[in-house]
């Protein structure tokens, strides 16, 4: 295949994560019902794709379980592909994931598109008394196990992790399973994404880093024998679109939150009780986290959005992080509205 020319640009909507933002007085089931609520908002506004994200023993309830939910959203959509974004691979048993992603895919009448990653928690691995160096093997014989369990054969595993040759059933709704992506940021796993998988996640990037991101994935795929644009390719990023001047006044705080939360995950190790407040928002870290967010205008958004596509120089999967945990809900719609509404159309 040839490479292609001007690419096209599907959207999608995450990252849903149900996490308590500190002082949210709404239970979990409150916040579970709103991220459904949002996913079907989703779907009706005219974006392509829904995404949920995975982590564990965090104190904000952080999402830990991928296919329940997935599975939920399938069953309140009928269009919108669901991502998951992503499943920490190796934490999870390779056939039981693959039972599950099937039967989801098969709910969802094949809509599935299964993000994989290899997680970064020492916490997490401990937790499922999972030696964490041995992330990268477990996520590779992972990506063998499913495709063999969704294929005609039997299971017989790779050759470090043998399998007795049983038949898993039933399968996916999309034959040979649903598309395999894998998130990375480092080269080697942008190689592994290009060589194994069907498709590569990228994020935390500026369009040049990400071009050559792309750029690396199609050349190691080319290496492996495989087609360089045979290969989604997707990003996902903190995105705000809003009509008026006070777009960032809007986002701060809960875009602050998200990304404390992933440094707090690992000094909060073993934390119980509620989460607890972040530190407050100082002026040089404003600085730094308006640079880590398409913000804006929807026409400065649109502007952002594009120069992200062009550095892939094909087809593009943009993934807008528009889920803020503790934003007000009438907020959160709006932005969700304003994005479908007056960016997607422009791009898509």
């Amino acid at each position: 295949m040839s490479q292609p020319g001007a690419g096209s640009v599907q959207f999608g909507f995450g990252l849903i994560t149900c996490q308590r933002y500190p002082g949210d007085a709404r239970s979990d089931v409150e916040l579970y019902a709103q991220a459904l609520d949002l996913a079907e908002l989703a779907e009706a506004v005219g974006f392509d794709s829904i995404w949920v994200s995975e982590h564990h023993f965090v104190d904000d309830a952080y999402l830990p379980a991928l296919m329940p939910m997935a599975a939920a959203i399938a069953a309140r959509t009928t269009r919108a592909a669901i991502g998951t974004g992503l499943v920490l691979a190796p934490l999870h048993d390779p056939v039981r994931l693959a039972e599950d992603a099937a039967v989801v895919d098969l709910i969802a009448a094949g809509r599935l598109i299964l993000g994989l990653g290899l997680g970064w928690r020492e916490e997490e691995f401990e937790g499922f008394r999972i030696p964490i160096d041995s992330r990268v093997e477990r996520l590779e014989t992972a990506i063998a196990v499913l495709r063999q369990s969704w294929g005609d054969g039997s299971v017989l595993g790779t050759e470090g992790e043998a399998y007795p040759g049983m038949s898993v059933t039933p399968k996916p709704a999309q034959p040979g399973g649903p598309p395999i992506w894998i998130g990375a940021l480092s080269p080697p796993g942008v190689r592994r994404a290009g060589r194994v998988a069907d498709g590569f996640m990228g994020t935390e990037v500026t369009p040049e880093s990400f071009g050559a991101q792309v750029r690396l994935a199609r050349e190691a795929r080319a290496a492996a024998g495989r087609d360089p644009w045979d290969l989604a390719i997707s990003l996902h990023l903190p995105t705000f679109a809003w009509p008026g001047p006070d777009a960032w006044d809007l986002v701060k705080e809960h875009h602050h939150y998200v990304g404390w939360k992933y440094e707090d995950m690992e000094t909060a190790r073993g934390r119980v009780g509620g989460p607890v407040p972040k530190p407050s928002l100082t002026a040089d870290l404003e600085v730094e986290l308006r640079s880590q967010i398409v913000l804006g205008t929807p026409d400065e958004v649109v502007e952002q959005v594009a120069a992200y596509a062009a550095a892939a120089g094909g087809d593009i999967h943009y993934i807008a992080r528009l889920y803020w945990p503790g934003m007000d809900p009438g907020i959160q719609d709006e932005a969700i509205r304003v994005f479908a509404e007056e960016v997607i159309p422009r791009l898509r």
